[in-house]
């Protein structure tokens, strides 16, 4: 049977998920609904496609944070022991329920993004060294690509490489599995991205350019 702290958890996790920062600050700022313009989606890459840097910068960090606040709830429940396998398995049910929540978010009508930024926030937590190189790998996708979608997927994919050739020995079968099935969940949720790529329609986010003032 849950426990009542198991279940408040759970709760919580899904809530923080479910905080749509994209939309809260673009209503808020611009009086814009994010998810009527672009992609459609209420997550950091729309934002910075729509409302630019000054909007994007605060939606993403808020969304990483969901997700690393969320997935480390687990050291304020029960007796679970960091480093055991009990306590890696909350971490990964809590972590995904804040994804959950943030496509499916309570306070947007249950539509949101996609997830990715509270995704990697939540990686963050469950394994800091092998999403740390993951991120690098993103930074260095982005500055050669200017797609944050071809990006991400690059970064997916070595998250589960990145574990399996340099911290297989420190990671348990569940967090293995769990960085498999990321990668796997971010090419299904990027299907639209990969035909628009192939096509060459995919948008650009040239996030480290400068504007060019008008004469």
């Amino acid at each position: 049977m849950i426990s009542v702290s198991t279940s408040i958890a759970l709760l919580v996790s899904y809530l923080y998920g479910s905080i749509p920062t994209a939309i809260w600050i673009g209503k808020a700022f611009y009086g814009i609904d994010v998810r009527e313009y672009g992609s459609g989606n209420a997550g950091a890459t729309n934002t910075f496609r729509i409302l630019g840097k000054k909007a994007g910068i605060p939606v993403l960090l808020i969304d990483i944070l969901k997700g690393y606040t969320a997935t480390n709830l687990v050291y304020f429940v029960g007796n679970y022991v960091p480093g055991s396998v009990q306590f890696a398995n909350f971490q990964l049910v809590l972590g995904i329920t804040a994804v959950i929540g943030h496509i499916f978010p309570v306070f947007a009508g249950f539509r949101g993004g996609k997830g990715i930024a509270t995704l990697f926030g939540m990686i963050l937590a469950v394994h800091p060294a092998a999403s740390a190189i993951s991120s690098a790998v993103f930074v260095v996708a982005l500055i050669l690509t200017n797609y944050v979608s071809l990006s991400s997927m690059i970064a997916s994919f070595m998250f589960p490489v990145n574990i399996i050739l340099f911290f297989n020995e420190t990671t348990t079968r569940t967090q293995l599995l769990f960085a498999i099935s990321v990668c796997i969940l971010v090419m299904f949720t990027h299907q639209k991205n990969i035909e628009r790529l192939l096509k060459g329609k995919e948008s650009k986010v040239n996030l480290f350019k400068k504007k060019v003032k008008s004469q």
